[in-house]
């Protein structure tokens, strides 16, 4: 009987775990963030990997809502290559889009897919900006900022492209980099630190690490993909120089399909001027 117990209450752990989104809100603050942008909110999606959040992803849009974003931005993997079902995706989407503008980069598993030009197609005909490679400004009144967005590497591997693909980013990084400027950068992978910090990006929106997938007190996460064994970068921001970036936990599981002290997360960012 005590085992059944015990048994059941790690079952219904794992369930709340799995399902009980959290809000993570944080204040980004640089004198080159315009004064029209004082205040401006950012929520961050990423890794869906299919997951469903109640019926039609209420449950989720519901939350994202509450947050009364100005942007609401993807970072990758919202379907999954390994059981890929787009319907969960577009249920998320075609909601986003009636709550704010919605950008997107792609993640190592729409890579994978064969499908991605529907896909891709399927967000461009809902409105989403896609920003696989892309840049755009946004504008209050008459001041702006840019939004870049590097699709995931992994894409040089499936166009059988040879060379250095690290050098591929470093290229289009160096030639989008404007010091005067405040410039936000959307990529699917943290592990790539130190090429954005390199390039000088303001502020740089990751995901993929899925917070190390369990987390223990004192030590964070325990695997990623890209990193390993300890990860160094799993959640929250991470400073270096004149770059921030956030990384997100992510919604979905892919291969390992339970999160421990792990829940899935929308993050929100409100920018600040210092001037």
């Amino acid at each position: 009987m005590v085992f059944l117990l015990l048994g059941l209450c790690v079952i219904l752990f794992c369930i709340w775990q799995n399902n009980s989104i959290v809000i993570t809100k944080s204040v980004y603050r640089n004198p080159k963030i315009p004064e029209e942008f004082n205040g401006y909110v950012i929520a961050q999606i990423s890794d869906l990997h299919n997951k469903e959040f109640g019926s039609g992803q209420n449950a989720l849009l519901n939350r994202l809502e509450s947050v009364s974003p100005d942007l609401i931005v993807i970072t990758g993997d919202l379907v999954d290559s390994r059981r890929y079902r787009l319907e969960p995706a577009m249920q998320f989407v075609n909601g986003a889009v009636k709550i704010a503008p919605v950008y997107y980069v792609s993640g190592n598993h729409e890579s994978r897919l064969r499908q991605y030009p529907e896909i891709k197609s399927r967000l461009t005909d809902a409105g989403v900006h896609v920003l696989d490679d892309a840049a755009e400004k946004i504008s209050i009144g008459n001041s702006s900022i840019e939004l870049l967005g590097l699709r995931d590497p992994a894409f040089a591997d499936s166009d059988d492209t040879d060379g250095d693909h690290t050098a591929e980013l470093a290229d289009r990084l160096a030639r989008w980099s404007s010091p005067d400027t405040f410039q936000i950068l959307l990529c699917h992978r943290p592990e790539l630190f130190s090429l954005y910090t390199e390039h000088h990006m303001d502020l740089v929106f990751t995901g993929h690490a899925h917070g190390g997938q369990i987390r223990l007190p004192f030590v964070g996460g325990l695997v990623a993909p890209g990193q390993g064994i300890f990860p160094r970068y799993t959640s929250g921001s991470y400073t270096r120089g004149a770059t921030t970036m956030v990384v997100s936990r992510g919604l979905g599981n892919s291969l390992f399909p339970v999160r421990v002290f792990n829940h899935p997360e929308i993050v929100v960012v409100t920018l600040q001027s210092n001037a």
